[in-house]
Formats: structure tokens, C-alpha cells, sequence
């Protein structure tokens, strides 16, 4: 039998798979002028970016410091802190005789009152315009000044450069002029200030009583003027400089003290007092007598029943005492041309006294008390 030979078949295995992964082709470049003329653009967009910042910023650093509102609001700073002598360093503030004088304003203004003890309250402040004109600014500033609202317009004009940014100057000063009259008091008190006329008149001691007193002011502020001495005093009056370079009129009457009444009226009593000692009818340089037909046998007495109500009112320079209404007493014995009787006379003699008041130049006051009998 033949043999078979059985052969179990075999399949062959696929030869593996190889995976190639082409790499992906480049990414084209820009041609360099083109790149390079991109970041130029970035570089010039992000330049005026900051230019414009920067000049934002300028801006508001030239209104803020450099600006004529910001000099304007400097010297108001300086008043509103007090710092009177500061404020008048300011470019523009101080004037000379001259300039008072061409301005029609008292080439003798005193500048007693420049300081920081005369200063009133200012507050709020800001700028309300600026309008530029051809020779100068016009800064329009409005501000609460003691208890009063307040607006000033100032003039200011370049002074040449601070570096590369303006300096400025009024051009008019800010200053003003209180011409002051004050009757019945030879001292008076601005903001508290004491002030005594014959040290701020250009004539000194020989001052005037009743001519008015230049006073240089800043403006814009409130100036409460009055007077509190003990012969006289008034309720006070507040005065608003509010426009540069103007002369500002103002006009006080005082009035008696009642403690300078009660002295007059002392004084009164006490010559009435002295002329009742004269043992005359007649008691010389007095207000009162008594007039006879007969013999007087004795001496009179006189005695004031009744005491006049003195009232002390303005006159001029000084004061006055009106005529007031008194009675005095006399008692004294008339012996008769007729028939040699005697007999005793006690009877009231109603008169009137006047009077004038001088306050001498040491602050006293000299009184002359005078009269007539009533008819």
C-alpha cells in the first residue's frame, strides 16, 4: 500500500505594515518687508496712544497748575488759609502810590489792613469761566465770603515763562480801597482788628475826625467793620469787597454807651451839685437863680429837687448833651421894703441845661455843662 504522506498547510503570516507620516509642509513666512512694516504699525499705534496720554495728562496738569485759573485759585488759597503776606507777593497784587493814584483811588491808602489778623472767612471757591482775551484773561471765580455768596471777575496776563510753561500776573490788582467814615469814635475794629485813625491818617495825631480813612483791602473778602469802646459803640456793619481796584464808600455813626450816659450824667449832677453851693440868688457860671424886689436877710440855700435825665447824642466830631429839664430848691428869708416884714421864701425854680462833650486826644473827654433858666 503506498504510502500517503499528508502534509498540513501552512499560510505565511503578511509581512507587517509600515506607517510613514509625511511631515507637514512649512508654514509660508511673510516676506521681511511685510513683517517688518506690520510692527512699524503696531510700534506707531502704540505711540500715539501715549502721545495722547501724555498730552491728556499735560493738559490737565497745565489747568490744574499752569493755567491763569490756577494762579487765580492760588491767591484765593492763600487768603482762605490766612496768609495775608503771602497772598500779597503774589505777581500783580501790591500797587504803589502811583498806581492808586491813576486808578482814582487815595494815593494814601494805609496798608493796616493787609495782614492775616484782618482776614475774613472765605470758603468755596471755584472757577466759574475762563474767557482769553487779546491782552489778558478773564477769570470769573465764585466763593461764599463770611456769610455772604460772592462773585469776582480778575484780569490776569502773561509774565514771561516758567521753563516751558506760562507765568502769569493780575492785571489789575486785586486790591481795593475802604474809604471810612466813622462819627463819634476816633477808634474802631476791622474783623477784631483794632484800629485807631490818627495811626493809619497821613496826618497823624491832627487827623480829622470826620474825614474818611483810605484802608487797602483784599478782594474778594467780607469786612465786618464796627465799634466797642466805652464811650461809644455800633451794631457793626459787613462790608463785601467783591471788585478789584474800586474804592468802597463806607459810612458809621456810634452812639453813646450806656456807661458813658451814667458818666455824663454824673458829671451833670456834680456841677449842679457845686453851683448849689453858692449861697447867692444868683450862683455864678450856673443854669439857675432867683430874683427879688426886696431885702434878702441872710444867706440862700439852694438844693436841686429834681435832676435832669441826661441823653448824649452824636455831634460832629464829639457829642452834645440836649436840653434837658431839672428843678432846683431854694429856701431863703426876704425881709419887705415896705413894711420891714420877714418872711421865708422855700420855693422850686425849674431850669434847663445843655451841654457839649470833647474826646481829647488821650481818649478822655472833656464836658461842658451850660444852661438858662426856664422863663
Amino acid at each position: 500500500m503506498g504510502t500517503e504522506e499528508r502534509a498540513d498547510a501552512v499560510t505565511p503570516s503578511a509581512p507587517p505594515t509600515l506607517e510613514v507620516t509625511a511631515p507637514a509642509p512649512p508654514i509660508a513666512s511673510p516676506p521681511r518687508g511685510r513683517r517688518l512694516g506690520l510692527e512699524l504699525s503696531v510700534i506707531a499705534v502704540v505711540g500715539v496712544i501715549a502721545l495722547g496720554a501724555f498730552a491728556a495728562g499735560a493738559s490737565v496738569l497745565y489747568r490744574e497748575l499752569y493755567s491763569p485759573s490756577a494762579f487765580v485759585l492760588r491767591y484765593l488759597d492763600l487768603l482762605a488759609e490766612g496768609r495775608a503776606a503771602d497772598a500779597l507777593a503774589v505777581p500783580g497784587v501790591a500797587v504803589d502810590s502811583a498806581a492808586l493814584e491813576d486808578a482814582g483811588l487815595s494815593p494814601t491808602a494805609s496798608t493796616a489792613l493787609l495782614r492775616s489778623d484782618a482776614l475774613g472767612d472765605l470758603s468755596d471757591v471755584r472757577v466759574v469761566s475762563e474767557v482769553p482775551g487779546d491782552d489778558a484773561t478773564r477769570v470769573t471765580v465764585a466763593y461764599r465770603a463770611g456769610a455772604h455768596d460772592g462773585e469776582t471777575t480778575f484780569e490776569v496776563a502773561q509774565d514771561g515763562w516758567l521753563g516751558v510753561v506760562p507765568a502769569w500776573r493780575f492785571e489789575r490788582s486785586p486790591l481795593a480801597v475802604m474809604d471810612l467814615v466813622v462819627r463819634g469814635s476816633m477808634r474802631f475794629a476791622v474783623n477784631d482788628f483794632e484800629v485807631d485813625k490818627r495811626q493809619v491818617s497821613i496826618d497823624g495825631v491832627d487827623a480829622d475826625p470826620m474825614a474818611a480813612v483810605p484802608l487797602l483791602i483784599f478782594s474778594p473778602g467780607v469786612y465786618s467793620v464796627d465799634v466797642d469802646t466805652p464811650i461809644s459803640a455800633t451794631p457793626g456793619a459787613a462790608v463785601l469787597a467783591d471788585s478789584p481796584f474800586v474804592s468802597i464808600p463806607v459810612d458809621m455813626q456810634a452812639t453813646a454807651t450806656t456807661e458813658f450816659i451814667d458818666v455824663v450824667q454824673g458829671k451833670v449832677e456834680e456841677f449842679l451839685a457845686a453851683c448849689a453851693t453858692q449861697q447867692v440868688l444868683q450862683p455864678t457860671g450856673c443854669p439857675f437863680g432867683f430874683s427879688v424886689q426886696n431885702r434878702v436877710v441872710g444867706l440862700p440855700s439852694w438844693s436841686i429837687s429834681e435832676q435832669p435825665t441826661v441823653t448824649v447824642l452824636p455831634d460832629g466830631a464829639g457829642w452834645k448833651i440836649p436840653t434837658a429839664e431839672a428843678v432846683a430848691r431854694i429856701d431863703v428869708d426876704i425881709r419887705s421894703l415896705f413894711d420891714g416884714s420877714v418872711r421865708t421864701v422855700s420855693e422850686d425854680v425849674p431850669f434847663f441845661v445843655n451841654g457839649t462833650i470833647e474826646v481829647l486826644p488821650d481818649g478822655s473827654v472833656s464836658i461842658k455843662v451850660s444852661g438858662s433858666e426856664s422863663e
